[in-house]
């Protein structure tokens, strides 16, 4: 009989010990930590996303360009496109993230582009979607 062993993060087996840094800041003290990897990971790929690049000061190349590119018409060319971007970039930032789906609907009524990502981290058994609405 096979049966799935089970891979975790050894930061995962120390519940008291913080690996990030969880967004919104709206904790008591401005920030609240996470403490598993799964929370970790998602609210990096959402800092990511959320920062252009050029934007973060003494680190130009973090973020993506994926702004520019949402607010365009959107065409089965520029879908490619940002499925294409968001691919290289996961694979330049995030080596351990694998891209499950990707999906990128526009709401023309409230000007907002919704974003979807689903992925799982290699190695693990970890599995999240990611979804941001980009307002205009």
């Amino acid at each position: 009989m096979a049966f799935e062993v089970r891979k975790i993060d050894p930061l995962d087996l120390q519940p008291r010990k913080a690996i990030g840094v969880k967004l919104p800041f709206s904790g008591r003290a401005v920030f609240n930590s996470t403490y598993q990897s799964k929370d970790a990971i998602r609210t990096n790929l959402i800092n990511y996303f959320l920062t252009a690049k050029q934007e973060r000061f003494l680190n130009p190349t973090f973020g993506n360009s994926l702004r520019n590119l949402l607010f365009e018409n959107m065409t089965e060319q520029s879908v490619k496109a940002i499925d294409t971007l968001i691919k290289r970039d996961l694979e330049i930032y995030f080596p351990r993230v694998e891209p499950t789906n990707i999906s990128t609907v526009g709401v023309p009524d409230s000007n907002t582009v919704q974003f979807s990502l689903s992925y799982k981290v290699r190695e693990t058994n970890i599995e999240d979607e990611v979804v941001i609405n980009f307002e205009l």
